[in-house]
């Protein structure tokens, strides 16, 4: 009887181990909603995820870059990027929208291609190859708009997030959530791209083509960055060459917060997105309660490692039990 009790109890550990970012999303839920009453308002709710739909995106994208062991500092100057191409080629050139965004997420496909290019075939590092295109990226979308927020024209970009057309975005991103679960946990391409992360070398002795999988995870990061791009352009309507500034920082953190460890092989798509929801509860409740900005960075920083932290310590424990 005392061993049933032990194994349930073993179990019940695990389970909470395994879990631990849905608790860490759950305790936020509720303390946010003692703290303040409008939190769980569904005016609210709608806003977190309006706002956060592009970090949805760009998160995933990081996500697969880091299940490889690689890092993918571009993503910020993706957005930028994507939302100044659309502006100059639907507002300035005239082009069609569909046209305009199709040429957009192509070109946004291509600069994460070549920087995946960099690292998988001339063995460059991520961070420094990522770096360098971060630069170009961002130096890009300057050019394009001339450092002159470009006005998108309302009932064009902005209907994916229009609550006349039913919020597309909603359907289109979640699509897009169901999607890389199902190719990370279901199809081939995504356990060797675990693999590729967890042991690369056993991975190339199986002739398996790891240069292959490594590039092709900076070109989905790529494309899906500049569609967060075109998403955040569509909120504000207007092309700014300044977007994103920061964010790959804040995909990254959500990574780690969802379990995905930096030397590659371990994360869950699921558990970025409570990730960064995590990150996005924090600033929305500290928003609410109208705590000044500098403050927030402090506190935020604060709760990051923390909730970092406490993965560390309950992979360990998982190993352990």
């Amino acid at each position: 009887m005392i061993g049933v009790k032990a194994i349930n109890g073993k179990k019940i550990k695990r389970i909470l181990i395994q879990n631990n970012t849905y608790l860490i999303l759950l305790l936020l839920v509720i303390v946010s909603s003692i703290l303040t009453s409008d939190f769980l308002s569904p005016m609210n709710i709608r806003n977190i995820f309006l706002q956060q739909a592009g970090s949805f995106c760009m998160a995933i994208g990081m996500l697969f870059v880091i299940l490889t062991g690689g890092i993918d500092l571009a993503v910020g100057s993706y957005m930028a990027f994507g939302v100044a191409m659309v502006g100059v080629l639907f507002v300035k050139q005239q082009f069609g929208l569909g046209i305009s965004i199709g040429v957009t997420l192509g070109s946004g496909f291509i600069m994460g291609l070549i920087t995946g290019i960099l690292v998988g075939y001339s063995n460059m590092q991520g961070f420094i190859a990522s770096l360098a295109m971060m630069s170009v990226a961002r130096g890009l979308s300057y050019v394009l708009t001339n450092g002159v927020p470009i006005p998108i024209p309302i009932n064009t970009v902005d209907n994916l997030v229009a609550k006349s057309t039913g919020y597309p975005v909603f359907y289109i991103v979640g699509a897009l959530i169901i999607i890389f679960m199902f190719i990370q946990h279901y199809t081939t391409y995504g356990r060797l791209v675990i693999a590729c992360g967890s042991n690369r070398n056993a991975v190339e002795l199986a002739g398996i083509r790891v240069r292959r999988y490594i590039a092709s995870v900076y070109a989905i990061s790529g494309l899906l960055s500049v569609f967060a791009g075109i998403i955040g352009g569509a909120r504000v309507s207007t092309a700014a060459p300044s977007l994103g500034v920061g964010l790959e920082l804040n995909s990254i953190a959500a990574c780690a917060i969802g379990g995905a460890s930096l030397a590659g092989g371990v994360g869950s798509v699921l558990k970025t997105i409570a990730g960064v929801l995590v990150l996005a509860l924090i600033g929305n409740v500290m928003n609410l309660m109208a705590v000044p900005p500098y403050p927030q960075d402090i506190i935020k920083g604060v709760i990051i490692v923390l909730a970092v932290l406490l993965q560390l310590v309950t992979s360990k424990t998982e190993r352990s039990v």
